[in-house]
């Protein structure tokens, strides 16, 4: 092993490593009986790339359920083309030293391009038979092999190491695109002459040690665009950079990157949410982090511990080539922040660059491991020994019980235990299974010590204090089991919870769904799924709890005893995903919640009650895009202050992969109904309408609640009308009237001075955006239909709606083009690194690709004045009741309007700017600029050529571009309109109100 080494930094052209050979972590084969074994010679020279995919196929079928475990005995296995691991399949080293997969010298198909030695894979997410997108890094390609998706779980591979020989100048060794619990660990990347090692990360990966290459790793936006995470992991002697990647959501902790150029780069022209906590810059001699698009909200890098060795530059800014230099040959940045700063809570950001750092006289030792080892195999006491099934049907509670009485260390081979009381763990108890899917504890619905009112029980709970363990365990506490809580946490800051799954209503029990839909099942009907409580804390890492059955995913109660999560997915809920309630001392990194249509539209993220010294770093907020509900906050706050927000990101857009009878092809979508409000403090009574900011301290809870708001209103803003469900989709006539829609309701109202507020319509006819014709008539886009249907009203006979058929496109004289306000445009899913020059194309690209597109078809005004280009209607279902369809034209807020040749304002969500184009045939635009570095929901233009931009608040720009002002709106602002009688009115258009003011 020690000749291996060296032989791998010998093809980096690198003197040998400061690290040793790895370790075995799985020194013995555990009880497993359904694994499958690789069969393979294992000598490094026989080609074994068949039998390492037969064992993974065969374990993608275990028992006729999705996934499975597969078994690596130690040795040397060569492969000469791509090894496919299948969706929910877990492979593990065994043996005395980590088996090692070989890429012999001068492999074909891995000499240039992107070729993947190990590819992560999916399955057909939308069941459209043939995959929208084939991974392009399979060799030999493949077009019916399904990339992995946001849907794609529990995959992993843990202890085995890569070795790239020479010649591979393409070579990855894993394409890891995958969603949630699903990681890579305790692997060596010896790269040689390769690309990287892990190409399109996501979610977690832990003890990974990267040798060589060009870099270490390579990656875009993760598949479902949630947060990665590395922990306990080191890299050395990359030949252009560690860590290359943009729009990660990338956290490190416990990182050490040496003898290289450039420790983390951010792509040119692209932004990433960044936090590194304890992250050490040995012999970097560039710069330990290059940022880009320093003035993009998206941009957002944070360090809390970073230290140089003999590494001259921290941090280089790519567009300004301003440099933060490293003081001396040792030095330490304590905390470091760039990006969007909020001074205050109820104020909005400004760029900042903030940091504390100071020279060291020594170096300091490296900190000990975020994530404590597991047991040696030896030590796994197998539950089966001692009388437990698995069966799902047998009550296994005593049983198991019993095994952990006797046994510091127990270990569940795959199965379902049903128990019908808690599992009581020992103050130093290991609770251990390798698949959280394919092993679970349960409760049958109705468990009589679960059943009517009372305090929360647990399916396993832990000794208060101590250094218990849990890990690869999944939990479902059945649908009707008011009393349950999945797991309750009193360990002390020592233990681990790592890899376990709350499962929900989705999950498959006796070949039956279970769930939700269940006669007498309901939601927000549990105890939150885990609950750390009672001087409760410790490490949790790689969570996963969706359960809507119960009232939150992740609460923390009564403890001052700190705690540390690492890449909490907590989803699905009601109320709320995350509570802290009494908490001190506790943070979380790379925590993502997400609320979903049925079960979400009313929920909000995180709660904080009584809470103190609390960190969220990396924190995404999203609602899914076919939410069609308004909801005021992601955040709320009582009570609660000393509280760190860094790099957050609050959305409700997103892009996928999907075939229908169109064909494949790849989209972008954002939804109308993001949160209103990243953070609202109700005992202050302040809110925070940046949705994408770096930094933000809350100061110490107030000694009294206000009593009025704090929220600021520009003066001669009047409110119009009010108690709409979400408006939007306005237009203005010739003499200045308002119109627009509640599209709840199917409600078309109108708006004038004289009249006030009116009802034109309430026809179920699904309107969603308005334009008016030259003649006063009504051009109304409705999502009714599988495609958006177009129709015409005249508002003196308003229950007469016109249907206009789509023609082909041609030049229509001087009528004037309508095109979406707010566009969403970003890259995602196919994988955009050019195989030529290894360069990504710059966000900014998609952009001016999508507007430059001329549409085919057209929807004509009646009386031939004004043209809606017929844009490409996605969907994911033949019903709406899910609101499941996007189109540029759908998803946006309202339309402008121009003649070809006509200049026009609008903005890109996904930059969040605001550009300006020359209106083209077919709905183009071309000449793209910038017109203002702020973007939003929409965008409108005086007379006088200064722009209001509705982005929180409505920002003014002068027709330069320069900022000369801001109007407070006391609700968010959606979509900006200049009207009445004369032309001098700003409309604001809000989800619930519409405002206005003199301009």
């Amino acid at each position: 092993m020690k000749a291996f080494v060296l032989f791998g930094v010998a093809l980096a052209g690198l003197s040998a490593p400061a690290l040793g050979a790895s370790t075995s972590v799985y020194l013995t084969r555990p009880d497993e009986p359904q694994a499958i074994t690789v069969k393979g010679v294992g000598d490094g020279r026989a080609d074994d790339s068949a039998a390492i995919q037969q064992a993974i196929d065969a374990a993608a079928k275990t028992g006729g359920a999705k996934g499975g475990i597969v078994f690596l005995p130690s040795g040397r296995y060569r492969v000469s083309r791509t090894i496919l691991l299948r969706s929910a399949v877990r492979v593990f080293g065994i043996g005395k030293t980590r088996p090692v997969i070989v890429l012999g010298d001068n492999t074909p198909g891995f000499a240039d391009g992107v070729a993947a030695v190990v590819s992560f894979t999916g399955d057909d997410q939308y069941r459209s038979g043939k995959p929208p997108i084939p991974p392009p890094t399979t060799r030999p390609f493949d077009p019916n092999v399904f990339d992995a998706t946001q849907t794609t779980f529990y995959s992993a591979l843990s202890n085995v190491d890569f070795e790239l020989g020479q010649g591979n100048a393409g070579a990855v060794a894993i394409r890891f695109r995958v969603a949630q619990h699903a990681f890579v660990r305790h692997a060596d990347f010896h790269l040689g002459s390769g690309l990287a090692g892990i190409y399109q990360a996501g979610n977690e990966c832990e003890d990974l040690r990267f040798f060589g290459g060009r870099y270490g790793i390579v990656s875009e936006k993760t598949s479902p665009a949630w947060p990665f995470t590395l922990i306990d992991s080191e890299f050395e002697g990359q030949r252009d950079a560690a860590i290359r990647e943009h729009e990660l959501g990338l956290t490190l902790v416990n990182v050490a990157i040496r003898n290289t150029p450039v420790g983390i780069e951010v792509d040119r022209g692209y932004s990433d949410s960044l936090w590194g906590k304890d992250v050490r810059f040995e012999n970097v001699s560039r710069a330990g982090v290059v940022i880009s698009e320093e003035k993009s909200v998206f941009t957002q890098i944070g360090f809390d511990n970073a230290v140089g060795v003999n590494t001259p530059t921290f941090a280089l800014f790519r567009d300004s080539g301003k440099t933060i230099a490293g003081q001396g040959s040792r030095w330490q940045v304590k905390d470091f922040s760039h990006g969007l700063k909020l001074p205050a809570l109820g104020t909005t950001g400004g760029y900042a660059t903030e940091f504390t750092m100071g020279p060291l006289t020594r170096t300091p030792a490296r900190r000990a491991p975020a994530i404590r080892s597991l047991p040696p195999v030896r030590e796994w006491a197998n539950v089966r020994l001692a009388g437990a099934k698995g069966d799902n049907s047998s009550d296994d509670t005593a049983a198991l019980q019993r095994a952990i009485n006797a046994h510091r260390v127990v270990y569940l081979p795959m199965g379902k235990y049903r128990i019908t009381d808690t599992l009581k763990l020992r103050p130093d108890s290991v609770l251990i299974a390798l698949h959280p899917d394919l092993t679970q504890i349960t409760l049958a619905n109705g468990t009589e010590n679960y059943a009517g009112a009372g305090a929360a029980k647990a399916l396993v709970e832990s000794a208060k204090g101590g250094n218990a363990i849990i890990s690869g365990v999944g939990l479902w506490a059945g649908a009707i089991n008011p009393r349950a809580s999945a797991l309750i946490w009193k360990a002390g800051e020592a233990s681990l919870v790592n890899d376990v799954r709350i499962h929900g209503p989705v999950v498959l029990a006796d070949g039956k769904p279970t769930g939700a839909n269940e006669p007498g099942a309901r939601m927000d009907s549990q105890h939150a799924s885990i609950w750390v409580t009672d001087g409760g804390g410790g490490t949790f890492a790689a969570i996963w709890t969706p359960n809507g059955l119960a009232s939150s995913g992740f609460m923390v109660s009564d403890t001052k005893t700190p705690g540390y999560v690492y890449e909490l997915s907590a989803e699905h809920h009601l109320k709320n995903e995350i509570v802290l309630r009494n908490v001190q001392n506790w943070q979380f990194l790379g925590p993502q919640t997400e609320q979903e249509v049925a079960d979400g539209v009313n929920a909000v993220s995180t709660e904080f009650h009584d809470s103190s010294n609390i960190l969220f770093a990396n924190y995404h907020s999203y609602r899914v895009t076919r939410t069609a509900k308004p909801m005021d906050t992601a955040v709320r706050l009582f009570n609660s202050g000393d509280i760190r927000f860094r790099n957050v990101h609050v959305n409700a857009d997103n892009s996928f992969a999907h075939c229908d009878t169109k064909g494949c092809g790849t989209f972008a979508r954002a939804s109308k109904y993001a949160f209103e409000n990243s953070i609202k403090d109700y005992t202050r009574r302040q809110e925070v309408r940046e949705r994408e900011f770096a930094k933000l301290d809350v100061p110490a809870a107030p000694a009294t609640a206000a009593t009025e708001s704090a929220v600021p209103v520009t003066p001669g803003i009047k409110k119009l009308a009010d108690g709409f469900y979400s408006v939007a989709g306005g237009a203005v006539d010739a003499k200045g009237k308002l119109y627009f829609i509640d599209r709840f309701h199917h409600r078309i109202h109108g708006w004038s001075q004289e009249e006030g507020l009116s009802l034109l319509t309430d026809t179920p006819l699904d309107p969603v955006n308005l334009a008016v014709d030259r003649s006063g008539d009504l051009m109304v886009l409705s999502s009714a239909g599988i495609d958006a249907t177009v129709y015409s009203i005249d508002p003196a006979h308003p229950e007469q709606a016109r249907p206009i058929a789509p023609t082909a496109t041609r030049s229509r004289g001087g009528a004037a083009t309508l095109l979406p306000v707010n566009v969403y445009a970003n890259g995602e899913f196919a994988d955009r690194l050019d195989p030529k020059t290894y360069e990504f194309p710059p966000l900014s690209a998609f952009f001016l690709n999508k507007m430059g597109e001329a549409k085919a078809q057209e929807y004509v005004s009646p009386d031939g004045s004004l043209v809606l280009p017929a844009f490409r209607v996605w969907n994911q279902s033949t019903s709406d009741n899910l609101g499941w369809r996007w189109s540029d034209s759908l998803d946006a807020y309202g339309f402008v309007s121009g003649k070809v040749g006509e200049r026009v304002f609008l903005t890109n969500a996904s930059e969040n700017r605001t550009y300006s184009g020359l209106v083209g045939a077919g709905g183009q635009l071309t000449d793209l600029r910038v017109a203002a570095d702020r973007g939003g929901e929409s965008v409108v233009r005086d007379a006088a050529g200064n722009l209001y931009v509705a982005n929180g608040q409505v920002f003014v720009y002068d027709p330069s571009g320069t900022l000369q002002r801001r109007i407070d709106v006391p609700e968010r602002p959606l979509q900006l309109l200049i009207g009445g009688a004369d032309k001098r009115t700003l409309f604001m258009l809000t989800h619930h109100a519409l405002y206005a003011m003199p301009l």
